[in-house]
């Protein structure tokens, strides 16, 4: 090489054959192995609480087994057949749709009413009752349970006793122990319990709307609900279809609250499909548990509530697609 010649740059690689992508994959894994054994935990849990038992549940319900022994009864889709003639488990089934459509229908919209008040930077203490408002969204929810049986007893239940004592009612009222109030009762109850999350996420949801819009829309005489109409909703709609998702979805199993207050009554009207199963499977009224058909029914709902999730997503795809070609 002589002098005056520009000299180029030779690449450490150059001259080395290229690795092949499965040598090149355990050179990553090597290269991240320590990444990999802290997650490694994760993915054994994940794998015996959540996997195993979705395939076990698939596998078990095509047996007539009690949960006794190695299931050897195989009656094919009999267990299906059995719980879909079955109206109790519609009737639970309607019930936890209920609870779940009731918390989208009522407890979103108030959630948002609250987040667009509690987002007013000139409340004092808005802080304090966001904070309130969430309290009950971290407490055990059988323990709320529990409280609010107590609370509502008919035989010296401090709500009993207030209505009593104000003169709004003559007598007792059996809130969990009426067919007709049961199921509201308890809806009530669970909308109270969970407000306050959909509360935070629409508060989210609401700092990210920029404040230029609502200065702009003063200066041009805009009220303060034509604000709401004209730029807050349209702001929130795409964050309030993964809202209403994720809502409707962590409504769907209130197992817990269901049993601790009314355990499915009374007559099986605040039946939900999880108490249905719970029963079935470990207090069965034949005396003989059922894993087999307990696991056919939980595989029915898991179904319906996936149908559910697809046209939910395929919805806000379609009206996220409308809003960009319109925008």
């Amino acid at each position: 090489m002589g002098y005056g010649t520009p000299q180029q740059s030779i690449p450490a690689s150059a001259g080395k054959a290229p690795l092949s992508k499965r040598a090149e994959l355990f050179k990553q894994i090597k290269k991240h192995r320590y990444h990999y054994l802290f997650v490694l935990p994760m993915l054994v849990f994940f794998a015996a609480f959540t996997l195993w038992p979705m395939i076990a549940s698939w596998y078990y319900s095509f047996f007539n087994w009690d949960g006794i022994g190695w299931p050897t009864d195989f009656i094919g889709l009999g267990n299906f057949r059995e719980v879909a003639s079955d109206p109790g488990f519609w009737n639970a089934f309607m019930n936890t749709f209920l609870f779940a459509l009731t918390h989208v229908l009522i407890q979103m919209p108030l959630a948002l009413i609250v987040a667009v008040i509690l987002n007013n930077q000139f409340l004092a203490g808005r802080n304090v009752y966001r904070l309130l408002l969430f309290v009950p969204v971290i407490s055990t929810t059988a323990v709320i349970g529990v409280i609010f049986s107590i609370l509502l007893n008919p035989l010296g239940g401090a709500i009993n006793e207030m209505l009593l004592g104000t003169g709004l009612i003559n007598e007792p009222i059996n809130f969990l122990g009426s067919t007709t109030l049961a199921l509201p009762t308890l809806l009530a109850v669970s909308v109270w319990k969970s407000f306050g999350t959909p509360m935070i996420y629409w508060l989210a949801g609401l700092q990210t709307i920029p404040g230029e819009l609502y200065e702009a829309a003063k200066i041009d005489g805009a009220s303060k609900v034509q604000s709401f109409f004209r730029i807050t909703v349209p702001m929130l709609a795409p964050i309030g279809l993964v809202i209403t998702l994720l809502t409707f979805i962590n409504n769907l199993d209130p197992f817990d609250l269901v049993r601790t207050m009314t355990e499915g009554g009374p007559v099986k009207a605040t039946d939900v499909v999880q108490t249905y199963i719970f029963r079935y499977a470990f207090e069965p009224e034949s005396g003989s548990s059922r894993y087999g058909f307990a696991s056919a029914a939980g595989i029915l709902f898991s179904l319906a509530v996936l149908v559910v999730v697809i046209i939910q997503a395929l919805t806000g795809k379609a009206a996220r697609r409308s809003g960009t070609k319109g925008a």
